[in-house]
């Protein structure tokens, strides 16, 4: 019963999140998000669009995830907003930055360090890695999730479009926006293609 509840609970929110990302929104690109001055598209994904942005404020490069505005109120807005303190605090070298959360124009985003590079899917579908790469990846990838895991957060997402590789080698684990606090009385799970057998 738990493992459903709690498999249930990160279904819902994934698929309010698609439905929601489903409706066509007015690009960002050129306007100004309080101090956020918006660059370019990165990306669009099932949890929002992705922009390059320039903190006008500190003047540093940052991308920034816009939610979908369903995300703007209610029970996913406060899950989301304690999770990303939680990940936040956790200040290792291959976990993303999260810099904040902030609501301006009824567009809700989060602001988080800036990745030059590629992400794992990109990089295989380029070419072959050696095995070095291979293991200096997976034990990066490890320890980010170590950590994570020691702080009592799980990721719940792991593949290949989160994992990104800087230019100078440097792995990050991305996206803990559907990470999970643990609780005792609830099992996690991750997406299905990803779990372990039972």
């Amino acid at each position: 019963m738990q493992l459903w509840s709690a498999s249930r609970s990160n279904a819902r929110m994934k698929e309010k999140a698609k439905r929601l990302a489903g409706k066509p929104s007015q690009s960002l690109v050129g306007r100004m998000l309080d101090n956020y001055q918006v660059l370019s598209l990165l990306g669009v994904g099932g949890m929002g669009e992705v922009y390059r942005a320039r903190d006008t404020k500190l003047g540093r490069e940052v991308a920034i995830k816009v939610l979908p505005a369903g995300f703007a109120s209610g029970s996913d807005r406060l899950r989301l907003e304690r999770e990303a303190r939680a990940v936040s605090a956790l200040n290792h070298p291959n976990i993303l930055t999260i810099y904040e959360i902030k609501e301006v124009d009824e567009h809700l985003f989060i602001a988080t360090e800036f990745v030059d590079g590629e992400n794992l899917r990109e990089r295989i579908r380029n070419g072959r890695m050696k095995l070095t790469e291979v293991l200096d990846v997976a034990i990066q990838v490890a320890s980010a999730l170590s950590a994570a895991h020691a702080a009592g957060i799980v990721h719940r997402d792991i593949k290949p479009e989160n994992i990104m590789l800087r230019r100078d080698a440097l792995v990050k684990v991305l996206d803990f926006g559907l990470a999970k606090l643990t609780d005792p009385e609830s099992t996690i799970t991750g997406p299905e293609e990803a779990r372990s057998p039972a």
